[in-house]
């Protein structure tokens, strides 16, 4: 997990979380490292991290 909290400011222009679709209204968020993309709050990110994990063992067994 490598992110960054972000306190203090509101991304411009009008961002959504990539996780819940919310509008990232209030004045801190998170931003993966890697991707640039924006999650509302930790909990998000999260679920979007157990999520890949997930997607990317389903695939692994998928193949072999």
């Amino acid at each position: 997990m490598k992110f960054v909290l972000v306190n203090g400011s509101r991304p411009y222009p009008q961002t959504f979380c990539r996780l819940c679709c919310e509008l990232i209204a209030g004045t801190s968020y998170l931003r993966e490292i890697g991707t640039q993309l924006p999650y509302c709050d930790e909990r998000c990110y999260s679920l979007q991290c157990e999520f890949a994990a997930l997607m990317r063992e389903s695939r692994a067994r998928a193949v072999s």
